[in-house]
């Protein structure tokens, strides 16, 4: 069973999701699930397609918004528009979280969503730092 890292009352990250967890998140109340994994990176990860298919028998919309390295601009406008989209609480994932942490931070930083210190506050409580990339 994969942890869900619970960073506000409607985003949730997660190190990389197993099928199986994709029935949890809905039964949980998550409302749209976004892989930030790209497919290949590891032998034997679900891919983005197995993943959607779990999704759309469950239930849960899905994005696939896969990030290599640090986030492009585009992959946080595309990650903040998925989350201004869903219907309830979001479910992010990658290998560990980090880069869906980062992803999402930086967009609420960028928008003025939230103040950096709250935000680094908030990887804290989830387990990542979230200092070196918001410089709070």
């Amino acid at each position: 069973m994969t942890d869900f890292r619970t960073v506000t009352e409607e985003i949730t990250v997660s190190p990389q999701i197993e099928l199986s967890d994709v029935k949890r998140a809905a039964d949980a109340g998550f409302k749209l699930i976004i892989s930030n994994r790209p497919d290949g990176e590891e032998p034997g990860q679900p891919t983005a397609a197995d993943v959607a298919a779990a999704a759309e028998a469950a239930g849960v919309s899905f994005v696939h918004i896969p990030v290599r390295g640090g986030p492009t601009p585009d992959q946080v406008e595309a990650t903040r528009e998925a989350i201004a989209g869903a219907e309830g609480p979001v479910l992010l994932f990658c290998r560990s979280g980090t880069r869906s942490i980062v992803t999402w931070s930086i967009g609420e930083a960028m928008s003025g969503a939230r103040p950096r210190g709250e935000l680094v506050e908030l990887g804290r409580s989830a387990g990542y730092d979230l200092s070196g990339v918001l410089g709070a």
